[in-house]
C-alpha cells in the first residue's frame, strides 16, 4: 500500500472522530486476527518473535538474533496473510552491518508500507546509552533512518522517548510519531517498573505539541508502559489533545493471547466423564 493511500485512510478516520490503531505482530494468525478486528496499521519487528516465544519484549535488544534479518523472515509469514492493512518493518537503524539505504530499498520491494525504528537505543539508559551515542551507535543513526526512508516514500512511525526526539523525527519526516512510555506492564512477562498513566498523560502530551510545532499534519499514537488495555488507552486519550490513537504491541499479542488460551483451557480441565 502506498505511503499516500495509508495517510490518508489513516486521516479520514480520524477526521471521523475514531482513534487510529496500530498493533505489532509477532506470528501470522495474530496479523490475520488483528486485521479481522479492524487494525488500522501492523508492525511487524524482531521483539513480536520474541514475546510469542514466550521471552520479554525486550530480548529484541539483546544478541539473540539478527534483528533487520528476523524482520525479512517474519514479512515471509505475516505479508501473504494481511488482506488489506499497510505492514510497517521494525527495522534497526543502528545496525553497522547494514547499508542502509539498500536494505530500506528491500524492505519497500519485500511489500512493507513503511517503517518504524526497532530495536531502539531509546530503551536503553545510563551509562551503556552513553557509550553506545559515544561509539557511533546512538539514536542518531535511527533518525537517519527514517529520513532516508520517507525519502523512499516509505510510511515512517518513529517511537520517541522524550520532547527532544519528538521534535527531531517531525523534523526528520515522521508520519505517525510513537511517544514511548516504556515497557508494557501486565500479563506473564509484562514489566512492572513503570509511569502511572497520569504521568504517561504528562509525557505523550509534552511530545506531541513538539512535533506539531515542526509539522502540524503529523498523527501521534500513545504506546507502552502502563496503557496496557483498551481502558487505559481510553484513559490516556480522554486526558490528551491532539493524540489521534493507540498503538499496541503486548497489548494487541501477548495479553489477549495469555487470557484466552489460559480460559480455554481451563474451560476444556472443568469437562467431566
Amino acid at each position: 500500500m502506498e505511503r499516500s493511500q495509508v495517510l490518508a485512510r489513516l486521516r479520514a478516520k480520524v477526521a471521523e472522530g475514531r482513534p487510529v490503531i496500530g498493533g505489532g505482530a509477532g506470528t501470522g494468525i495474530s496479523a490475520k486476527s488483528a486485521e479481522a478486528g479492524g487494525i488500522d496499521l501492523l508492525v511487524i519487528y524482531n521483539s513480536g518473535r520474541f514475546r510469542m516465544a514466550g521471552r520479554g519484549s525486550l530480548s529484541g535488544l539483546l544478541a539473540y538474533g539478527d534483528a533487520n534479518a528476523i524482520v525479512m523472515e517474519m514479512a515471509n509469514e505475516v505479508l501473504p496473510v494481511v488482506k488489506d492493512t499497510p505492514v510497517l518493518a521494525g527495522v534497526n537503524g543502528t545496525d553497522p552491518f547494514r547499508v542502509m539505504g539498500r536494505f530500506l530499498d528491500e524492505v519497500k520491494a519485500a511489500g512493507f508500507s513503511g517503517v518504524q525504528n526497532f530495536p531502539t537505543v531509546g530503551l536503553i539508559d545510563g551509562v551503556f546509552r552513553q557509550n553506545l551515542e559515544e561509539t557511533g551507535m546512538g539514536y542518531d543513526l535511527e533518525l537517519e533512518m527514517i529520513r532516508q526512508a520517507r525519502e523512499r516514500d516509505l510510511v515512517t512511525s518513529p517511537y520517541v522517548f522524550d520532547v527532544e526526539q519528538a521534535r527531531a523525527m517531525a523534523e526528520a519526516g515522521a508520519d505517525i510519531l510513537v511517544p514511548h512510555m516504556g515497557l508494557t506492564t501486565k500479563g506473564t512477562i509484562g514489566a512492572s517498573t513503570a509511569l502511572t498513566l497520569d504521568e504517561c498523560v504528562e509525557r505523550v502530551q509534552a511530545m506531541h505539541d513538539a512535533a506539531v510545532e515542526v509539522d502540524p499534519d503529523i498523527l501521534v499514537l500513545c504506546h507502552g508502559g502502563p496503557i496496557a488495555e483498551p481502558q487505559d488507552a481510553q484513559y490516556v486519550l480522554s486526558r490528551t489533545e491532539g493524540v489521534v490513537g493507540f498503538y499496541g504491541a503486548s497489548s494487541i499479542e501477548r495479553l489477549p493471547t495469555e487470557v484466552a488460551i489460559k480460559e480455554q483451557t481451563e474451560a476444556f480441565t472443568r469437562i467431566a466423564f
